[in-house]
């Protein structure tokens, strides 16, 4: 299955109770689970940068990856990214095959 960084920026009265923050994660974890079964959820991290979460994980293919950005932004995501990403081993192949 194809993997994908999920970048979020939140507002900041999102980021100022960690209960709320908590419930508002799992709400959207829910919905995700939900709407999306087979997705499967590899990292979650809280960052530093423009973004204030990265999910990494795996979708059957990019319209499943839309839908989890989409619920993002339904469930309070001021802005949600979901990128594509190659593993390293499997980017190195890629670039032997065209002849580099």
């Amino acid at each position: 299955m194809p993997t994908f960084v999920l970048m979020t920026r939140h507002g900041p009265k999102s980021l100022h109770d960690s209960m709320s923050r908590k419930q508002m994660g799992k709400e959207w974890l829910h919905k995700v689970r939900e709407t999306c079964p087979e997705v499967r959820w590899i990292a979650h991290y809280a960052i530093l940068g423009p973004y204030d979460f990265m999910d990494i994980y795996q979708a059957p293919d990019v319209e499943t990856a839309h839908k989890v950005s989409l619920i993002s932004r339904s469930e309070g995501a001021l802005e949600a990214e979901s990128w594509q990403a190659l593993e390293y081993k499997d980017f190195l192949e890629v670039l032997q095959e065209i002849g580099n």
